[in-house]
């Protein structure tokens, strides 16, 4: 198991990750999820939270695509020279 928990470093060596740090990391991606930090209980295990994590990035980027789908059908229905345009484009610059 410390094999997988192993990683090369910059200088071409190995650095461990203790069992602490995974939990504290694992701790920390679980206070991130709106799914796991909504529960009444605070417990889930670490791969479902890892689970959850993917999950939310999956969305996340979904989301991403979907609002600049929306966003670029909006600026194809504007005067590229109008003030509606120039607000939008203010916001995404």
């Amino acid at each position: 198991m410390s094999g997988r928990r192993s990683r090369q470093s910059s200088e071409g060596g190995t650095s461990r990750i203790s069992d602490d740090q995974i939990i504290q990391l694992v701790s920390k991606l679980q206070q991130l999820l709106p799914e796991i930090r909504n529960r009444r209980s605070n417990k889930a295990s670490a791969s479902k939270v890892l689970q959850e994590t993917c999950n939310y990035i999956r969305n996340l980027h979904k989301e991403v695509d979907d609002l600049s789908d929306r966003l670029s059908q909006l600026l194809s229905t504007v005067d590229a020279d109008s003030p509606e345009a120039a607000i939008v484009r203010s916001l995404i610059i």
